[in-house]
């Protein structure tokens, strides 16, 4: 018996719209692309819920960028506690930096704090479990590699590949933006799917779908039940927020049917 996959694109602080996709898809298997942290109000409750899904076995979790940059200030600083090196030091700082200022400040205000002396427990166990590509067969399991059978990509920016900016296809997998393509696809898998790029309406770019609708502002998250056969079934649900800040997002591809759900307190489309 095969199991639902649902991928939910970046959630940036809003845990609200996670609970909404869990209450409307109860019994799936969530694949989350990354982005989870910053922006949002609420980055730490929605961290807690994630990890209590994966710990669950009912989730498998990506790196986005976002959780990338908030990686490299504690893994140097975790290096500097060993050598006490202050090179290292210096590389953890501003690794911190780096991340500060692409949005971790808003999990420094959410907690009224944050040094890398004093880091959250519950972030340093969620960078721990994060991956950064995955390909889901008909039968809705999770691979790390190609499989032999059919399946669906799913990174957080980009597929895997070699590019001049990036020290490796997997680094490349959490930056690239679809104007940087294309982008092969090995063989056996039909699309892929990725956030990272906030547009207006899911959309497709040859065989590469873009989810992102900048939920943390616009209120309104794209969850896709993953078809190996065929495109993925995008339910866009509509929260709190202002759709109307979505209209400055670039558009590119060509839009993909969404079955569109108001959620309570969402604003009139």
């Amino acid at each position: 018996m095969s199991r639902q996959v649902v991928v939910l694109p970046d959630l940036h602080g809003r845990p609200d719209l996670l609970r909404a996709a869990l209450e409307r898809f109860p019994d799936a298997h969530y694949v989350g692309l990354g982005d989870a942290i910053d922006r949002g109000p609420r980055s730490l409750a929605t961290v807690d819920k994630l990890l209590e899904l994966h710990q669950a076995g009912r989730a498998t979790l990506l790196m986005g960028n976002h959780e990338r940059m908030m990686q490299e200030g504690i893994k140097w600083y975790r290096l500097y506690e060993g050598t006490h090196n202050l090179g290292d030091y210096r590389k953890a700082m501003e690794g911190y930096q780096w991340w500060m200022r692409a949005g971790g400040e808003t999990v420094r205000a959410e907690l009224g704090g944050l040094t890398l002396e004093k880091f959250p427990p519950l972030l340093e166990a969620y960078l721990k479990v994060l991956r950064k590509v995955i390909y889901v067969t008909a039968d809705g399991q999770i691979h790390d590699e190609v499989p032999p059978h059919p399946s669906v990509l799913i990174a957080h920016a980009a597929p895997p590949v070699k590019h001049p900016q990036h020290e490796s296809p997997l680094s490349a997998a959490l930056w690239l933006r679809p104007y940087e393509g294309p982008f092969p696809l090995p063989p056996g898998v039909t699309y892929s799917l990725h956030g990272h790029t906030p547009v207006p309406t899911p959309c497709r770019l040859g065989r590469h779908l873009y989810l992102d609708l900048g939920a943390y502002e616009t209120g309104r998250l794209a969850v896709a039940e993953v078809n190996v056969h065929g495109l993925p079934q995008v339910t866009v649900l509509c929260g709190r927020g202002e759709p109307h800040r979505g209209r400055r997002y670039a558009q590119f591809g060509e839009p993909i049917p969404v079955t569109p759900v108001d959620l309570p307190g969402a604003p009139r489309r």
